[in-house]
């Protein structure tokens, strides 16, 4: 049988306002870190200035209070992409979650010689204005 250590990786660009994310965000992700749902593995902050130059700032575990197990997991290169979407004057969070909840059934389909053809997350508000839609029907 397969025996990861880590599962799943999901690499996350969020904009938001301001210089840092708003703290109930960084709380509900600590909320899915403590309930095993998630784990941090690497968080960057990216700042766009308004003539389009890009920084980028590593963050540390304690400056959101968030154990990160994996700081520079994101690579340069994903990073560099990502930065280019953000808008000029904006900010965003690239942040690598491992989705711990997904280790067991990726471990189950290695051993089984099953391979994840493609994934593709859907956005929760796009789920939820179908749903909305199809309840109007």
């Amino acid at each position: 049988m397969a025996d990861f250590r880590y599962g799943p990786v999901e690499l996350y660009l969020v904009g938001f306002e301001g210089e840092a994310p708003d703290t109930g965000v960084i709380d509900a992700l600590g909320d899915l870190v403590d309930a095993g749902t998630v784990r941090v593995l690497d968080f960057l902050i990216v700042s766009k200035s308004e003539d389009g130059d890009i920084t980028i700032a590593e963050v540390e575990d304690d400056d959101f209070a968030l154990d990160l197990h994996e700081v520079g997991i994101a690579g340069e290169e994903d990073i560099e992409e990502l930065a280019e979407l953000v808008p000029p004057g904006g900010s965003a969070a690239v942040v690598a979650l491992e989705l711990v909840y997904a280790r067991a059934l990726a471990e189950k389909l290695a051993a089984s010689g099953g391979v994840v053809l493609s994934a593709e997350r859907i956005p929760a508000p796009i789920v939820n204005a179908i749903v909305d839609l199809a309840d109007e029907n």
